[in-house]
């Protein structure tokens, strides 16, 4: 199962990020739903980031 969200999770990022360099590239507003997705991703990001912290801190202070 976790293969399978880090697969997803991957291949959401490429895909989020190679658009919007394309549309950087040529100089064309982005779309409402990549700017959606873009935000989901960063909350996902922020949210895994935020629980990892928190297992290493409880491991970490012998939990």
């Amino acid at each position: 199962m976790m293969e399978f969200a880090a697969l997803t999770y991957g291949l959401l990022a490429s895909v989020i990020l190679s658009a919007a360099q394309r549309n950087r590239k040529l100089a064309r507003p982005h779309p409402p739903l990549l700017l959606y997705l873009g935000y989901l991703l960063c909350g996902v990001s922020a949210g895994i980031a935020l629980v990892l912290a928190y297992v290493a801190f409880i491991l970490f202070a012998g939990g």
